[in-house]
């Protein structure tokens, strides 16, 4: 079998209710039919109303055996749990369905549970290295800036150190949402794709007059030269024609924002490597900017500033989850630590920001 029509049925209705009743978003919808159907395969199919227990624990057993179909090893526990827990919120959600209540155990669904082992691994968190101002100089001083195609890539890896966008906000962007006379970026959430859909103003970053004026002159070449309007795209698409062999090629701009945020990745992959660096992607930048925030800010509200700058509302997202500290930057830390204290060190800010940070755990 390669599908069930009661189960399509009422699949089709529980991602109606994620879209309409839960508000969840086009990605949190696929990745729980990916799940379900995962299941649905190991199972061969079988009606939902038919679920025992001992099912939920082979694919436990099954899943683990499983590998990545893109890097072809196995699946990580953190992608276990995720499928595990989406199926489990599935079947608990059949629990109280017309035609369902009879034929299921609520209780049962805790089968779907990894192990406590397994849940501290997927959900331990890891430092990963993030660019710093230096390398992503560095590459952008490396890449071409002859063509059209080279103009914008070159740009676009400067705007996102300068803006601290996120990469599909990026991709949605128009014109009129930079305003370069007051050095800001409106991201609008009507047009522009925001996390959460909020709709905010940011400052340009301040991470030196060379990057601003790369964006800068993108943009003036962009209304200048390519006489593009306000509402044209920030970063254009890239036109793609048939040569004389058939095959596709990039030729120039096309008046189209990218639909999503993949091209935009693959710009900072090629422009990384090429400069002879590991790959950073986009959202990593937003890491970088955090800690250049941790060394220029002096007073808590500089760094709530900072914060909402980067579309936060509270101050504590941006110190757990963006804001740890490099290794290197830690030893720089404690070497600095070693040395005597000057006494004109601002220690009520420091309280302040103590006592507001503990406020929000």
């Amino acid at each position: 079998m390669k599908h069930n029509s009661n189960n399509e049925r009422i699949k089709r209705k529980y991602i109606v209710f994620l879209k309409d009743a839960k508000g969840q978003s086009e990605a949190t919808v696929d990745a729980v039919a990916m799940a379900i159907n995962r299941f649905e395969t190991y199972v061969n199919f079988k009606d939902f109303k038919q679920f025992h227990h001992e099912q939920a624990r082979g694919f436990k057993k099954h899943l683990a055996k499983q590998n990545n179909q893109q890097t072809g090893k196995p699946l990580s526990k953190a992608t276990m749990s995720s499928t595990l827990r989406n199926i489990k919120t599935f079947f608990q959600w059949l629990c109280m369905q017309a035609g369902y209540k009879s034929k299921l155990n609520y209780s049962e669904m805790e089968y779907f549970n990894p192990s406590s082992a397994d849940t501290r691994i997927a959900t331990a968190k890891r430092q990963r290295p993030i660019p710093t101002i230096e390398q992503i100089e560095h590459v952008i001083h490396s890449m071409a800036n002859a063509t059209p195609i080279q103009r914008r890539n070159r740009a676009l890896i400067a705007f996102t150190l300068l803006s601290g966008a996120r990469d599909s906000a990026i991709a949605s962007m128009r014109i009129k949402h930079v305003d370069l006379m007051a050095a800001q970026v409106f991201q609008d959430a009507r047009e522009v794709k925001t996390k959460f859909s909020k709709t905010f103003v940011s400052d340009f970053f301040p991470v030196g007059n060379e990057i601003t004026g790369i964006v800068i002159d993108w943009v003036n070449y962009l209304k200048t030269e390519l006489t593009y309007g306000n509402d044209d795209p920030l970063f254009p698409k890239t036109a793609m024609v048939q040569n004389d062999q058939q095959e596709f090629e990039a030729s120039g701009l096309m008046r189209d924002c990218w639909s999503t945020a993949s091209p935009i990745r693959n710009i900072f992959k090629q422009a990384f490597e090429s400069a002879g660096l590991d790959y950073f992607h986009p959202h990593s930048f937003r890491k970088t900017l955090v800690g250049l925030g941790e060394r220029l800010c002096q007073t808590p509200e500089e760094f709530k500033g900072w914060s909402q700058n980067l579309g936060h509302d509270q101050v504590l997202t941006t110190f757990t989850s963006y804001g740890e500290v490099q290794p290197q930057r830690q030893r720089e830390i404690f070497e600095r630590l070693k040395l005597p204290r000057n006494s004109s060190v601002n220690r009520d800010g420091m309280k302040e920001l103590l006592e507001e940070v503990l406020s929000k755990i």
